[in-house]
């Protein structure tokens, strides 16, 4: 099965307008005053609500759950995704409202894979990004040969510097765990403007392996 397609860090709506017509599996908006694809008060909530076609997904990090929940009502989202220290039980906590859990975590040589037997029964997808302190974002791509220390057979998202070129490295990675490719920094003409052009050649290319 190939890969779905997420493309996150949207704000403007027109440039989602456009995002949006290339049909991808997920999009996501950050919710983490910290980064440069904050959403902030750049989107109206209802609109967002009335999207249709796609899997919205919501990117926190060590926010309050009321928070988040409060969101997710107000959005409409069909998922969350952590990116913050959240543990197991706040992961159930989610959860347990309906709502697709994604938990994130940034991947290096030292990373122990055991640790994520404690959320097997808690989320629904794991998402492998780039070890960094600024939780995501930084265009970097991490070693894929250390995927060979996830032992878990529940599906998972790459993110982390995935662009143009490499894309096609990941979409023939033959896992068949890997269930979705994030795509963000290196689609950009600036911080949560999407190059639509560079998105549409890449999908196309891709799809037609």
């Amino acid at each position: 099965m190939k890969p779905k397609i997420k493309i996150c860090g949207l704000k403007d709506p027109e440039n989602i307008r456009a995002v949006l017509a290339l049909q991808p599996d997920y999009i996501g908006f950050i919710f983490y005053p910290s980064s440069k694809r904050f959403v902030g008060s750049s989107l109206d909530a209802n609109w967002v609500a009335q999207m249709k076609g796609t899997n919205k997904t919501g990117v926190f990090v060590n926010a309050d759950a009321e928070e988040v929940n409060t969101y997710v009502e107000q959005y409409r989202f069909q998922a969350v995704q952590l990116h913050g220290n959240e543990d197991p039980a706040y992961c159930a906590q989610l959860k347990a409202t309906g709502i697709t859990v994604i938990k994130a975590f940034g991947i290096d040589e030292r990373f122990d894979w055991a640790y994520l037997g404690e959320y097997e029964p808690h989320v629904d997808y794991y998402l492998f990004d780039t070890q960094s302190k600024q939780h995501g974002g930084t265009g970097v791509r991490f070693d894929w040969k250390l995927l060979e220390g996830y032992a878990f057979e529940k599906p998972f998202f790459l993110s982390g510097g995935l662009n143009a070129e490499n894309i096609h490295e990941a979409w023939k990675m033959g896992d068949n765990r890997l269930y979705a490719l994030d795509l963000n920094s290196k689609f950009e003409t600036a911080p949560g403007m999407k190059d639509i052009q560079l998105l549409k050649q890449t999908l196309q290319t891709i799809h037609d392996e």
